[in-house]
């Protein structure tokens, strides 16, 4: 039912969408604001890349398990030197060599911090983290 208009001459025949232009322009800036927040990493982390050549890139893989000693292309290391020894004979035979550690969550944090400096001083410095997507972690 149509309501008569302050000066009486008729019906309102036209609605304001200034409030709606106003709320539109501000979930705009809204969504603006949270879109450049969650594309932004908070770590910057140099990930490896697939390739579609037919070069195959050479990948030092430590594996650091929650117990027992870590794994270094599939071979258990003893201890710091022998990791160290080993980093330092890959990154002599190539030199663009990129590191991927992959340590279970119960590893504590000095542990894999340091794994990071035994690689420094070995000199690699191309260094990747792995983890699994969302939908393959175990409950």
């Amino acid at each position: 039912m149509a309501t008569p208009s302050s000066a009486g001459s008729g019906l309102i025949s036209g609605i304001n969408v200034t409030p709606l232009v106003d709320i539109m322009l501000v979930l705009l800036v809204i969504f603006m604001v949270t879109t450049t927040v969650v594309a932004a990493p908070a770590i910057p982390m140099e990930l490896p890349r697939a390739s579609q050549t037919e070069e195959v890139q050479v990948v030092f893989s430590i594996v650091l398990p929650s117990a027992g000693p870590a794994r270094v292309n599939g071979e258990a290391v003893s201890n710091d030197d022998a990791f160290a020894r080993l980093a330092k004979d890959a990154a002599r035979r190539d030199p663009q060599l990129r590191a991927v550690i992959q340590a279970d969550g119960a590893v504590p944090h000095r542990r894999v911090i340091h794994t990071l400096d035994l690689l420094k001083t070995a000199g690699i410095a191309k260094v990747a983290f792995g983890a699994l997507p969302l939908d393959e972690r175990a409950p």
